[in-house]
């Protein structure tokens, strides 16, 4: 029982990308919105482009720290091109607030995704602890367990929900230092409170 306890919990973690992984995806929003906000307010010349540089910048610093660590190349890389891919929206449209569409296109998506996995009876939080759990599909034989594995996903929809609720207002008022704050405070923040809410569902 100890062992696969402890073989599940870093196939887990890196699932949800853990504390450390959200903290990392944060600190380049961090640093796009400061830069974007000195900037701003020194009256500098295209102040997108410097806070861009800022996020990709610090960006590759938090990779390169990763990979020092131990970290996953794929899951590090994937984690750079998306400040990159965000940081060049933001340049291409000439909107610091367009750094954040990556972000709020990325969360609707997953919604869609795991509202659609339970209409049809495969729910993402059963293909992930299942995985993770070495169970792979079993879990879909228990008619208990799947409603269960059902229901708790819907908390995980809820959380993407509960993002775009709050991006899309900002974003439609050009709220570029309100949204950077809300990208930081309900990235792990919200992802622990699923995992603690999720247990007690299922």
């Amino acid at each position: 029982m100890g062992s696969r306890k402890d073989a599940a919990e870093p196939g887990l973690a890196e699932v949800l990308g853990g504390r450390g992984g959200a903290v990392d995806a944060t600190v380049p929003v961090v640093a796009f919105v400061a830069a974007f906000t000195v900037a701003d307010a020194s009256a500098w010349a295209a102040p997108v482009v410097w806070a861009g540089g800022a996020a990709v910048l610090v960006g590759a610093v938090v990779a390169v720290v990763r990979l020092v660590r131990g970290g996953r190349p794929r899951a590090v890389l994937f984690g750079l091109l998306g400040v990159a891919v965000a940081a060049l929206i933001a340049l291409y449209t000439g909107r610091a607030v367009d750094f954040f569409l990556v972000q709020i296109v990325s969360n609707a998506a997953s919604a869609l995704a795991w509202a659609v996995s339970i209409v049809v009876r495969w729910p993402l939080l059963g293909l992930v602890v299942g995985t993770v759990l070495g169970q792979r599909t079993r879990w879909r034989r228990d008619p208990d367990l799947l409603r269960g594995y059902q229901r708790a996903s819907w908390v995980w929809v809820g959380q993407y929900l509960v993002r775009l609720a709050v991006f899309l207002p900002l974003y439609a008022a050009n709220a570029v230092v309100a949204l950077g704050i809300a990208r930081t405070v309900l990235t792990w923040p919200l992802v622990a409170l699923c995992v603690a809410l999720s247990w007690p569902v299922l």
